[in-house]
């Protein structure tokens, strides 16, 4: 798997299409996740394709949320993006905006963990430390249970995500919770560097 673009390339990218805060964060958050999670299930070789596919998965979401993964493809090739992470970025809206299906686990993971940070970052900035590090599983199944806690992360999506991993639903809290500490404080960095 050849990324053929970039980290820095890629976040260029990113923010050529990009320019909400929220938008910025969430994709270096997913960055991040995928790095761990490609380090975590014996992927550390393709860690940066993991991590690049992660930054770009939602390219076309803040300009375009009609067309999301529609149009996704096209903004890619202008990029330089190779077709394998095309295939890959568009596979995380399968059922929803995209035919695409997940068949790599990397791209499984994407699916699946996608959905789940939104709603464990949100669960978060409800903490007291608006952190992560002190987040417990026991919180997250809380608040996975409560349809009006961040409505918007879809409850099927993490469900099936996880199921096509074959995981249960804890494995891929547990998981994906140390995958967003492991980024926590270099997404800090990042976001006070673009206010700069």
């Amino acid at each position: 798997m050849n990324s053929k673009i970039t980290r820095e390339e890629a976040f260029e990218l990113l923010k050529k299409y990009n320019k909400e805060s929220f938008h910025i964060q969430h994709a270096l958050t997913v960055e991040g996740v995928m790095r761990w999670y490609a380090n975590e299930l014996g992927y550390g070789g393709e860690a940066d394709y993991w991590a690049i596919t992660g930054l770009l998965h939602d390219i076309d979401f803040e300009l375009y949320p009609e067309e999301h993964c529609q149009k996704a493809p096209e903004l890619l090739q202008e990029g330089g993006v190779g077709e394998d992470m095309i295939h890959s970025i568009c596979s995380h809206g399968f059922g929803i905006c995209s035919d695409v299906k997940p068949e790599h686990e990397m791209e499984k993971v994407l699916f699946a963990a996608d959905e789940l940070t939104g709603l464990i970052g949100a669960a978060a900035l409800m903490r007291p430390s608006k952190s992560v590090m002190d987040m417990e599983v026991s919180s997250i199944k809380k608040k996975f249970k409560d349809k009006k806690f961040a409505a918007g992360c879809s409850r099927d999506i993490i469900r099936q995500g996880a199921e096509n991993l074959g995981w249960e639903l804890n494995e891929l809290f547990e998981k994906t919770i140390l995958a967003m500490r492991s980024c926590e404080e270099s997404i800090r960095g990042e976001m006070e560097n673009l206010h700069r």
